[in-house]
């Protein structure tokens, strides 16, 4: 429920901290007093639509904190869990709107979107007034009303799951049909591809092993020629080698006749011969490393050419026709096996849509049944709030093919205002004032089923009297020994059922010519007091305020 409700530099209202408690809360004051500034309030806080008019005048921004004590298990909790925000303690929403137009949402002071407040708010609070009774005006909020009063979520959930599933056993189907109808228009060439590719079986990196193996031969080929050069230099005819042998044989006679000439001399050439012999062997083996068979480079170039032919025959990457090539073998075992494997998932639709229509149709007919017992229970309500002569209709319409997770029935409520005319949507027909009666019918027969914890009601009593007056403060009575309610009222009936009573008023401010709204918690014997305004209006007379004290005496 709402427990706190803190306004700062909204319209005239500068500073405001109001506590709630549980039960019936009224609102009463003077026209004009402020009180719509309280629910325009709570509805900024709640992720209603903000606007720069509301800032108080000559103020660059203005609050609105709204605090909720709610149980851990409640549906505003788990959506604030599923979208991974923190809802440990009270869950505080706070919505701070700039004079420029610009505003900030937070709930438990972690920033959130407008959005996310509107639809954390709409599971907390439910606003209702004569013109705005969203839970009459929106069709599917009907059918919903009537899963909660006749207790049917377990099977609204479960007619949800069937009809996904449902759904997507239909989409794997039309996905599979579709692939199978275009491998059948290409069979011809997907066949004649596959074969191509078969034969071609590339291999993944093969290209790069190809083209480094190409280019190795290639660079080989060129650098051969230059080895085979320097072997012949060193092995041939005119290889240095027999002169300077014949030349260090030659010295080393000599040598013998000048010790300690040629001998150095000769220890060198010796050098160079063997150097020159070491030359001639390991060119002769760089020699044999470079041969190749010309017929392996033919083969590695014809095979790279190939794939690459391939490559842009099918217009993907060398690296990319591996894969193709499964993919196409694929494609093909899908043609060929597709009747088959599109005769499994066509069998499971239908099994999948037979299960679905099954729980529909059971949950439809739990639906006609409530349907009667929903409008019984509304009806009772009717005659003490002056619509004895009204009828109410919770019509239920099966139609398979609008079929949707919530099943296949239309739920609407309708109404007959006087007898011979013709019924219809409650919306047409029932006037501002009968729809908000007949929702506080709706509501009574609802109790805490299908309701948000907390209840406002803005002068849902307007344009009625007397016993009506009464019948409608005796209903949110007892609506509000399930529920949070609070009501802004003019009629002193209503007043006087509450357990808590807000007098809103208006003023000038202390030391200045502002004017302020204030909101005071009465007493009993100021409750007394307004009640008796209430009755006389500005002049309050001995019998107006005997009057309060029998109203207030008869409500306990």
């Amino acid at each position: 429920m709402l427990i706190q409700l803190s306004i700062r530099d909204i319209v005239l209202i500068e500073r405001l901290d109001l506590s709630f408690e549980k039960g019936l809360s009224v609102l009463t004051g003077e026209t004009g007093a402020g009180k719509s500034i309280l629910l325009d309030s709570l509805s900024l806080a709640l992720g209603g639509r903000g606007d720069g008019g509301l800032v108080r005048h000559g103020i660059d921004k203005g609050q609105v904190t709204a605090v909720f004590d709610v149980p851990n298990h409640h549906p505003a909790r788990l959506l604030l869990r599923e979208n991974g925000l923190d809802d440990e303690g009270d869950l505080i929403f706070r919505r701070v709107q700039s004079a420029d137009g610009r505003t900030k949402a937070s709930i438990n002071d972690q920033p959130v979107s407008v959005q996310m407040m509107r639809q954390a708010g709409q599971l907390l609070v439910e606003i209702h007034g004569q013109h705005d009774d969203r839970a009459l005006v929106d069709i599917d909020a009907h059918r919903a009303l009537l899963d909660a009063f006749t207790g049917l979520t377990d099977d609204v959930a479960r007619v949800g799951e069937l009809y996904r599933n449902w759904r997507e056993a239909e989409r794997h189907l039309k996905t599979h049909r579709a692939r199978v109808e275009a491998a059948a228009r290409e069979a011809d060439y997907l066949r004649a591809s596959v074969e191509e590719l078969e034969g071609l079986s590339p291999r993944d990196g093969e290209e790069d092993e190809l083209a480094e193996q190409r280019a190795r031969m290639q660079k080989s080929e060129r650098i051969a020629g230059d080895i085979a050069e320097a072997c012949d230099f060193l092995n041939g005819s005119s290889s240095p080698v027999p002169l300077i042998a014949s030349l260090v044989r030659r010295l080393e006679r000599k040598s013998h006749e000048a010790p300690g000439l040629l001998e150095e001399t000769v220890q060198l050439l010796d050098t160079a011969l063997d150097n020159l012999s070491n030359a001639q062997m390991e060119a002769e083996a760089a020699l044999r490393r470079t041969e190749f068979d010309p017929r392996e480079l033919e083969r590695v170039e014809e095979r790279l050419f190939a794939l690459r032919a391939a490559g842009r025959k099918y217009s993907v990457a060398v690296a990319d026709l591996p894969a193709l090539a499964e993919k196409m073998v694929a494609d093909l075992a899908d043609l060929d096996a597709g009747e088959e494997r599109l005769g499994e998932l066509q069998r499971a639709a239908s099994a999948a849509q037979a299960a679905f229509d099954e729980a529909a149709i059971a949950l439809s007919a739990k639906r006609q049944k409530g349907a009667g017992t929903l409008a019984d229970a509304v009806m009772a309500e009717l005659p003490a709030l002056k619509l004895e002569r009204a009828r109410f209709m919770v019509n239920v319409t099966a139609d398979p093919d609008s079929a949707s997770a919530e099943g296949i029935d239309v739920v609407e409520f309708h109404v007959q205002t006087n007898p011979g005319t013709r019924p219809g949507p409650i919306m047409k027909v029932a006037s501002g004032g009968e729809l908000s009666r007949f929702l506080l019918a709706l509501k009574v027969a609802l109790a805490d089923r299908g309701s948000a914890p907390t209840l406002v009601f803005d002068e849902i009593d307007t344009g009625v009297g007397g016993a009506v007056a009464d019948a409608i403060g005796q209903r949110l009575k007892r609506l509000s020994d399930k529920v949070q309610v609070l009501s802004v009222t003019h009629a002193p009936q209503v007043a006087a059922r509450a357990a808590t009573h807000l007098l809103i008023s208006k003023g000038p401010v202390e030391g200045s010519d502002k004017i302020a709204t204030r909101v005071a918690t009465m007493s009993a014997e100021h409750r007394t007091e307004e009640i008796a305004r209430m009755l006389a209006g500005a002049s309050v007379t001995d019998e107006a305020r005997a009057a309060a004290a029998r109203l207030l005496a008869g409500s306990v």
